[in-house]
């Protein structure tokens, strides 16, 4: 199985403290913000401590490594073309960042239309694509299934497919598979995993998945509310996202955690992703995992 999760790259280790936690939590896989998600103040290639870090990686065996692009950049605004053009812009630095950290992955929420419409967004989204993607680059853009929260498009494997048909560059596109928003989208991961699947592999290709977001949800089915919840503790359930973790058309895919951090009595945050890392490999739910989270 490849396993990782979310990791910081913050203060003076950056790109070499994300690896240091990786490997900390039992991981063979990892994802990073090249900064905060919510905004898009990055710092110089140089600045990141890329070499120490992929070497301590290619010390332990590292399998992949996902960047994920932050929330705020829309390429489905059709009203400030402002923002279109800063998305744009800022899409393509990034691009450079994830080809020089190595990654395979460029994980993209594809965008949301504010009021224009979903075909309207989505023809912006393609417009951006074919400005950002370039023949050299190495990384692929994984545009991720979504909640359907707000405005939000790329909720149906059918408006994903749409996208992809209008790219020109086909192969520098992937699909990022989110258990939690493709649940709260209205597929039933949790019960029918091998019909989505299909559903899924006739509309878009399976070969097309490039990662997989491996989130339990804090909501029902169909709920469009995007509220992720900690691994067995939420909606869809351990034995589900335990299947999909060993699904064998997706054994080949990074499978990235980016469950809640869990808050003590104090308010203090922990990170479950070590201990969750360890019950995905053992493929045993543990009950008691958000009170050992708290104590470790």
């Amino acid at each position: 199985m490849i396993i990782g999760s979310h990791v910081s790259m913050s203060g003076k280790k950056m790109f070499l403290g994300s690896a240091e936690t990786s490997v900390e939590n039992g991981a063979n896989a990892l994802m990073i913000y090249t900064g905060a998600p919510q905004n898009t103040r990055r710092k110089a290639i140089e600045e990141l401590r890329i070499d120490e870090g992929q070497k301590l990686l290619k010390e332990f065996n590292f399998k992949d490594t996902v960047v994920h692009a932050p929330y705020i950049v829309n390429l489905g605004n059709t009203f400030k073309p402002e923002s279109f053009e800063f998305a744009v812009n800022f899409l393509k630095s990034e691009v450079q960042r994830a080809d020089a950290l190595g990654a395979s992955q460029l994980v993209l929420h594809p965008g949301a239309h504010v009021g224009a419409g979903v075909d309207a967004a989505i023809d912006s989204i393609v417009k951006g694509l074919n400005q950002i993607l370039i023949p050299e680059q190495r990384v692929k853009v994984a545009l991720e299934t979504m909640a359907g929260k707000g405005t939000e498009v790329a909720t149906s494997f059918e408006q994903i497919k749409q996208i992809i048909d209008g790219v020109n560059l086909k192969d520098k596109i992937s699909v990022c598979f989110d258990t939690c928003h493709t649940n709260d989208a209205g597929y039933d991961v949790k019960n029918h995993f091998d019909e989505v699947a299909e559903e899924f592999d006739q509309v878009i290709g399976i070969e097309r998945i490039g990662v997989v977001h491996l989130n339990d949800s804090k909501n029902e089915m169909g709920s469009h509310k995007d509220r992720h919840d900690n691994l067995g503790f939420g909606t869809i359930g351990f034995d589900a996202l335990n299947y999909i973790a060993n699904f064998p058309a997706l054994q080949k895919v990074p499978k990235i955690l980016e469950t809640p951090l869990v808050k003590d009595e104090d308010g203090k945050k922990h990170s479950p992703y070590k201990l969750e890392i360890a019950m995905l490999k053992s493929g045993n739910f543990d009950p008691e995992l958000i009170k050992k989270v708290v104590r470790s």
